[in-house]
């Protein structure tokens, strides 16, 4: 599976989706290629508005930087290494979790993004996505 299709985007939105609702929270699920181009974004009813922005951002830094967006959390707090790194790309960085990469056979292909709740939710929910995307690398 080298390329992140709008039905297979459909399918992770689906499994992080049924999390969400598990946990009862409204959350705006997104998912991208490995260009960081939008494939499909998803706001459940009642998720908030600035979600939408943040989403599509934690699932395109994802991609842009080939790893979880929770990652960067340590090395951007002030005086760390990274800091302001979240200023660049036009602001397009998002230094806080809830964005994870869609790896197949040790590429990245896609991600994840995930926004709505607390970090640790918003973890939660878009590794259920991750895990939908895995489970079809099977």
């Amino acid at each position: 599976m080298n390329k992140v299709t709008l039905d297979l985007a459909k399918e992770i939105i689906a499994g992080a989706e049924e999390a969400a609702k598990k946990i009862g929270v409204s959350m705006v699920i997104s998912v991208v290629d490995d260009g960081g181009n939008l494939v499909a974004v998803h706001r459940m009813d009642d998720a908030w508005l600035a979600s939408v922005d943040i989403a599509q951002n934690k699932a395109w830094t994802s991609v842009a930087l080939k790893m979880p967006s929770a990652n960067l959390a340590e090395a951007t707090v002030p005086a760390a290494e990274l800091y302001g790194l979240n200023t660049t790309n036009n602001g397009r960085l998002v230094v806080f979790g809830g964005g994870i990469p869609l790896v197949n056979d040790g590429k990245v292909v896609g991600a994840i993004g995930v926004s709505g709740s607390t970090v640790p939710h918003d973890v939660q929910v878009a590794e259920a996505g991750v895990k939908v995307f895995n489970n079809k690398l099977s």
